[in-house]
């Protein structure tokens, strides 16, 4: 694949995050993704070797603090909403994510994966270098949210077979940071409009003065090398900010997770370099029953 072809930098670097931590992180594991690596392609070597040489390294670590428990988190709640029959699963942004090759929940949701046509691509072509099959449960909905109007989300959905009447998870992780807040407000405004009982689950950046030392340290590191990257941090939200504009579209929020709160206190009993801290929040929000 030519390089204009691929997934974007932070794709590769959140997949990149997710199979380290399987190797250089100690046990327990947060979150076990066994293809990240397949996904990351030729790319696979580099991307990992950093983490490798260098993993105790902050930006290293907390990129994979930060993907692994943004992932628990949601498949837990995804878990929990089959339990109560849900059955379909919306993944906005959804780069290089591999929860419908790997879940053993995939066979009973149907897995709607939103995001331009070259990530979408890079994964079909992997699966397929693989001999993976294409479980006939993943539909791939080729929409960017940056260039076409939101509003033309839920007609992209129901052609790839979304139930507009049935509830649904929505994850939304690791895309606010890097959109306008209009953006954000017009997505919600629509994701408002589906289903009572579909839950959203979104990530967001904290803003200076809402981050504790890691977290502060950890975003002067990163926004710099995202914007050499061409993919700059846009957008920070208070848990305050967040709250209100889940309610202004139409969604009740639930619970604005802090890293600390997305697994068993447990799991931070570490003897590895992975810690929680105030940055990223991971807000929980439904939709409530119309009158």
């Amino acid at each position: 694949m030519e390089d204009n072809q691929q997934p974007s930098r932070t794709a590769l670097m959140s997949a990149a995050a997710r199979a380290a931590h399987l190797v250089d992180d100690d046990a327990p594991s947060i979150f076990a993704d066994p293809l990240a690596h397949a996904f990351l392609g030729k790319h696979a070597e580099e991307l990992l070797g950093y983490h490798r040489s260098f993993g105790d390294h902050p930006v290293l670590s907390g990129a994979r603090t930060t993907a692994t428990t943004r992932s628990r988190y949601t498949e837990d709640q995804l878990a929990r909403l089959v339990g109560q029959g849900v059955s379909q699963y919306v993944i906005l942004g959804a780069g290089l994510d591999s929860f419908a090759y790997r879940s053993e929940l995939a066979d009973r949701v149907r897995v709607f994966e939103v995001d331009k046509s070259i990530t979408q691509r890079w994964k079909q072509q992997l699966l397929a270098e693989t001999s993976a099959a294409l479980p006939p449960s993943v539909a791939f909905v080729r929409i960017d949210l940056e260039q076409e109007p939101s509003s033309s989300l839920p007609d992209h959905l129901a052609r790839a077979g979304f139930r507009c009447d049935e509830p649904a998870l929505i994850s939304w992780l690791g895309v606010t940071m890097y959109v306008t807040l209009e953006a954000i407000q017009q997505t919600l405004a629509v994701l408002g409009g589906f289903a009572p009982g579909t839950e959203l689950v979104v990530e967001h950046l904290l803003p200076a003065g809402h981050r504790d030392e890691i977290g502060q340290a950890y975003a002067e590191l990163v926004m710099a090398a995202t914007a050499e990257q061409g993919e700059p941090w846009k957008t920070f939200l208070t848990v305050e900010d967040m709250d209100t504009l889940l309610r202004v579209h139409g969604l009740r929020p639930v619970e604005h997770a802090r890293q600390r709160d997305t697994v068993a206190p447990a799991l931070w009993e570490r003897t590895d370099t992975l810690c929680p801290f105030d940055l990223s929040i991971l807000s929980r929000a439904t939709i409530p029953a119309r009158p």
